[in-house]
């Protein structure tokens, strides 16, 4: 598995495992059947209400803690209590310490996402999290915060898959030494029937989400793909021994058409709670 080497030296696996939508009641299964085809990088949330489910797979797998990486992010509607946040969601976890806690989105009409920020340099100072980022953050998010604050996002975590990948975001995030994860990898599945994607699958005898996947790879992206079937999580995994040639590349990046699936980071202003 390769791995990216974050702002402040720690190392993320570039492939990991997302648990978006996934029932809590399966979600202790399915990351155990993550972990066993080879996972060591997690992706929850406070919003998705399955951090335990996470957390319990991690404890019954047996594999060192610090051999598996663990995201999860502060709610919206929890902006304002950011540390108590974080403890909520270190205690549903049952870890010691979180690997990447994101601010989920910007929510700028509340105005609060630079004083979560603050509270989440305090955490990261105290070590009770090894690197702090931000998820669907747009340009002028990170403007603001980076004039108001004193450590750089190790990550923005976005929206990104052939027809919507956010080229001048993701540029700029590199340029500030922001590592670009991307969510909804595949579209939601909306990529994948291409005759583009379809071709170079066939030319590798793949499936046309592994070829997303190793799009993403070469691109330097870190991506969280999400199955709850576990042939689909094993097969995701093997795309990490996949190489596109640079045509190939090309033929999915000119896939772009804008087509945004979830909310605009602009405007959206749910609570998630």
């Amino acid at each position: 598995m390769s791995e990216i080497s974050l702002n402040n030296g720690v190392t993320i696996p570039q492939l990991g495992f997302g648990v978006f939508q996934v029932p809590p009641e399966d979600t202790q299964r399915i990351v155990e059947d993550a972990l066993e085809a080879g996972y060591r990088h997690i992706d929850t949330a406070a919003g998705y209400g399955n951090e335990a489910g996470v957390g319990a797979a991690i404890a019954a797998s047996g594999i060192p803690r610090e051999d598996i990486f663990v995201t999860t992010k502060l709610r919206n509607g929890d902006q304002g209590r950011a540390r108590d946040a974080f403890q909520d969601s270190r205690e549903a976890l049952g870890l010691e310490f979180v690997d990447l806690y994101l601010i989920h989105w910007p929510v700028p009409s509340q105005g609060l996402y630079v004083q979560a920020w603050k509270e989440l340099e305090n955490l990261y100072a105290a070590k009770e999290i090894r690197a702090i980022g931000v998820s669907n953050f747009l340009s002028d998010h990170l403007d603001t915060l980076l004039e108001s604050t004193d450590v750089v996002p190790a990550v923005n975590q976005i929206e990104l898959h052939p027809s919507y990948q956010q080229a001048e975001l993701a540029s700029k995030s590199r340029a500030l030494g922001i590592a670009v994860e991307a969510y909804s990898p595949l579209g939601q599945g909306g990529d994948l029937n291409g005759n583009a994607v379809t071709a170079v699958a066939h030319a590798h005898g793949a499936t046309t989400a592994q070829m997303v996947l190793a799009w993403h790879l070469a691109a330097g992206n870190v991506v969280i793909p999400k199955s709850v079937d576990p042939s689909r999580i094993r097969e995701n995994f093997a795309a990490t021994s996949l190489t596109l040639t640079d045509d190939e590349l090309a033929s999915i990046t000119a896939l772009e058409r804008g087509a945004r699936i979830g909310s605009d980071p602009a405007v959206a202003a749910f609570t998630q709670l």
